[in-house]
């Protein structure tokens, strides 16, 4: 029997892509959608009628499911599911303040967003990197008095690109990397048709991501420690995050500087022969392989390259001798799968493996 799931925020961009992969998803099903109050108590074809983004066609259930309102519904939603995901665009201490709420009724919530990314007792998964951060659940739930719910959270779309390369590297021990992000416009919920500001521009700043592509990764390769994760201190990691004309795929150029020296053949084999951890639990979105080198100067290429492993892919290319550095790369991952959505049901699956959704 699949486990019910709900999708809170399901009418956003996000939400619209919790709902592609999770349609015919073979371990859960989806049995609630939320949203705000305006889209509260309409059919969900109808809900995203001026908003739909979806990009394959969707189940009739699924299109025919009354959509609940997340906060004065959440006790009805918590007795119809076993666990949500959290796809929200509100503000950051009101979603602190629902998804608290839900994890207090006793439903789990493998959230989205960032607004609990920094709480210190929180995991923040990107599941073949640190899959031994769900020990911390436990001790959430004792810290927070939850005898079933607890919140668990995926990291920023952009740093998918480069923490998995970096962290197939770590016999090398990195110690400093540059990343320079070209990130694609799904990544603020827009599309050329709502942003045609971006046609044929490219804009040098976005807001909050250049810290967020510094500090999340040092969480993800934390230690927990007193009930909480303590960030790692290395590698110090310095980022450029530019916004630019491309509809789906964060784009990454990234310049390393190891403790331990490393060949060309090295780092292509380490890459090559990346151990994934959770292979041996055969989720059904893992990507296999996790890692994809290309020997070819021009790739990986947006276009060519996101949707590799139906978008769960990491691609990367373009090895060659730094300057200054020792080594640089250029990689890309799609930011709406693998970077959002697609990552957060790959949690779910991880924790589905590892005993913690019923």
């Amino acid at each position: 029997m699949k486990i019910p799931v709900g999708i809170l925020g399901a009418t956003g961009m996000v939400g619209q892509r919790f709902i592609e992969i999770l349609d015919n998803h073979p371990w859960f099903e989806i049995n609630i959608l939320a949203a705000s109050p305006r889209s509260a108590g309409l059919k969900y074809e109808e809900a995203i009628k001026e908003k739909n983004t979806l990009k394959k066609n969707i189940s009739e259930k699924i299109l025919n499911l009354t959509v609940l309102e997340v906060e004065s519904d959440a006790e009805k939603i918590c007795e119809q599911v076993s666990f949500v995901f959290s796809a929200l665009d509100l503000d950051k201490e009101k979603i602190k303040e629902i998804e608290n709420n839900y994890a207090s009724l006793g439903i789990p919530v493998v959230s989205n967003n960032s607004a609990h990314r920094w709480t210190p007792d929180i995991p923040m998964f990107i599941p073949e990197v640190n899959e031994e951060h769900t020990d911390l659940i436990p001790l959430q739930q004792k810290n927070r008095g939850w005898k079933k719910g607890f919140i668990v959270v995926k990291p920023n779309c952009s740093i998918q690109s480069y923490v998995p390369l970096l962290h197939a590297l770590k016999d090398f021990e990195p110690e400093k990397a540059i990343v320079t992000t070209f990130q694609a416009i799904s990544g603020a919920g827009k599309t050329f048709e709502t942003w045609p500001e971006m046609i044929d521009n490219v804009i040098p700043y976005i807001q909050g991501e250049e810290e967020k592509s510094e500090k999340e990764p040092l969480k993800v390769w934390g230690k927990i420690k007193n009930a909480e994760i303590i960030p790692s201190s290395l590698p110090q990691i310095s980022a450029n995050c530019i916004r630019v004309p491309v509809s789906d795929g964060h784009l990454v150029s990234v310049n390393v500087l190891f403790k331990k020296k490393a060949s060309q053949e090295e780092i292509i084999n380490a890459w090559k022969n990346f151990n994934n951890p959770i292979l041996k639990y055969n989720l059904p979105l893992s990507p296999k392989p996790c890692i994809n080198y290309f020997v070819e100067d021009n790739r990986p290429q947006t276009k060519l390259d996101r949707n590799l492993q139906n978008g769960m892919g990491i691609s990367v290319g373009r090895l060659r001798k730094d300057n200054i550095f020792d080594w640089k790369f250029v990689s890309l991952s799609h930011n709406t799968i693998r970077g959002a959505a697609g990552g957060a049901v790959l949690t779910a699956e991880l924790l589905k493996a590892k005993g913690y959704l019923n």
